[in-house]
This record gives C-alpha cells, sequence and structure tokens, in this order.
C-alpha cells in the first residue's frame, strides 16, 4: 500500500502526524491525520475517529479542535480522514460548497457521475480502520464523532453497523438529512429521486430499526444558526423517544455551529470515549 506520511508534529509528547495513501475503495489518493499520544510509543491504544463538516478536510480538526492534550491524557489515538474523494477526475460541483468535493455526506453514492467515487462510508467504516490497525501501533477498539455533516456520519456509521464502535457522539449533527435542504440536495445527487433509498443514510430513520441500543450523544449549540433549518434536533429526540433508543442531547446556551464551540467541550467527549473505549 502506498502509505507515506506528509506531516510529523511533536504535540503534547505524542506525535500528530498527517498521512497519504491509495484508496482502493474511493479511487483516488487520501490523506488523513492521526495523532499517536505518548502510550502508542510503548502499548497498541484504542481509536476515537472523528468526520468532519462541510468544507473540511483533515486539517480542521487537528488544528482548531484542540482535542490532542486530552487524546494525550487518556492514550488515545485520534484519527481525522478527509471529507470526501479528492482529485483529478473525481466528480465535482464546483459552484457548490454542499455537494461535491468537501461534500461527501460519508454515503456510497449510486448514482454517475458520483458512484466511482464517493463511498466515503465504506471507507470510514472498513478500509481506512483495516489500514490504521495494521501500520499503527491500535487495537480494534473503535470510537466514532463528528461535526454537522461529519455528525450526521458517524450517526449512521454507528447505526449501520452494530458493534464496530464502543461509542458515538456528535456535535451539531445532521439528524435527519431526508428533511433538511442540505440532505435533500445530496441524497437527490448521490443516490437519486427514489426516496425510500435515503432511508439507509438517515439517522432518525435508522433508529426505528437499530438493533443496538448505544447512546447517541449529540452535543448542540443553543446558538447554532443552522439549527431550525438543517440540524432541527428536535426530530432526532421524538424519534428516540418513540423507539425507546438512548439519546443524550445537551443544549449549550451561547454557542454556534464553529469551532469555538467544538473546542470549548472536545474534553467531555474524549473522556466519555475514552471510557467507553477501556470498558
Amino acid at each position: 500500500m502506498s502509505l507515506k506520511r506528509v506531516e510529523q508534529r511533536a504535540c503534547f509528547g505524542g506525535q500528530q502526524e498527517v498521512w497519504s495513501h491509495t484508496s482502493q475503495v474511493l479511487g483516488c489518493d487520501m490523506r488523513f491525520g492521526i495523532y499517536l499520544p505518548p502510550q502508542a510509543q510503548i502499548e497498541r491504544c484504542p481509536v476515537l475517529y472523528w468526520l468532519s463538516g462541510l468544507t473540511c478536510n483533515e486539517q480542521n480538526f487537528i488544528t482548531k479542535a484542540g482535542a490532542q492534550r486530552y487524546a494525550a491524557e487518556q492514550g488515545l489515538i485520534l484519527v481525522a480522514p478527509d471529507t470526501s474523494p479528492r482529485g483529478e477526475g473525481v466528480a465535482d460541483d464546483p459552484q457548490s460548497y454542499d455537494l461535491g468535493q468537501g461534500a461527501g455526506f460519508y454515503i456510497n453514492a449510486t448514482q454517475a457521475p458520483w458512484a466511482t467515487h464517493y463511498r466515503m462510508h465504506d471507507y470510514v467504516v472498513q478500509e481506512l480502520p483495516a489500514l490504521v490497525e495494521a501500520h499503527f501501533p491500535a487495537t480494534q477498539a473503535r470510537a466514532i464523532s463528528g461535526h454537522s455533516m461529519g455528525g450526521h456520519g458517524a450517526l449512521v456509521c454507528a447505526l449501520k453497523n452494530p458493534g464496530r464502535y464502543k461509542s458515538v457522539s456528535a456535535f451539531s449533527p445532521i439528524v435527519a438529512p431526508s428533511q433538511v435542504p442540505w440532505g435533500q440536495k445530496a441524497f437527490t445527487a448521490y443516490l437519486g429521486d427514489d426516496k425510500s433509498l435515503w432511508k439507509a443514510w438517515d439517522a432518525c430513520e435508522l433508529v426505528a430499526t437499530a438493533s443496538e441500543r448505544l447512546l447517541l450523544w449529540v452535543d448542540q449549540g443553543e446558538a447554532d444558526e443552522f439549527l431550525p433549518t438543517q440540524l432541527k434536533s428536535e426530530l432526532l429526540i421524538n424519534t428516540c423517544r418513540d423507539a425507546g433508543h438512548p439519546l443524550q442531547l445537551t443544549m449549550r446556551p451561547g454557542y454556534d455551529h464553529s469551532y469555538y464551540f467544538i473546542a470549548s467541550f472536545i474534553g467531555e467527549h474524549m473522556a466519555h470515549h475514552a471510557k467507553a473505549l477501556k470498558d
């Protein structure tokens, strides 16, 4: 495998690195950030996967969230992939920030021209963990989290793959993409007009039939400008209540959709995931 380190920086006694590799699933070269805590020098460590939001790449989380400090304290590896396939020959919509490169939505596309490369779900759930566990001092204990579009991805990955993750959390997630403009635009392009096929990629739809009762932790800023139109946390509240699915919704007065919000509470999330990964 063409695994190549492109960045390495000392950070809280560990190493923040960025690697590139050729993805067989996506059919292009990909980059991911990985933080190796000091404990990884002597033992294998559990892994938290972080999925970023629209327009982001692997850099946003590793440079803005401040998570490395907590990962070093807890002995967690952090893995932050890019948000979509990229490169020459990869389909894109240069006129849209919410479709194409930078907006993969962590689903497996079925429609041309997207289906050739846009299989981010399989990449995040299968190919990337296999690579991490084979080439880094990582155990098979996994947790997953994310923000906005990545929060949607984290919830869907956990709900569609029972037993694969020890815990899941999401900051400001798109909980019902089938019912909001961001999701409707992406799903129409990637999956087609048959809305019955969208249900397989919608957290609110998946909760109703989930075979695993893994706690969903949603952290939401009350001052988030996207809350009433794109995020609609109340839809997940109602769905989880009706399905009897465990949900922890934390509303944060005064906080918006930005990384200032994530950085303020990432330590709580890291502690939550560390406990689950080590139980």
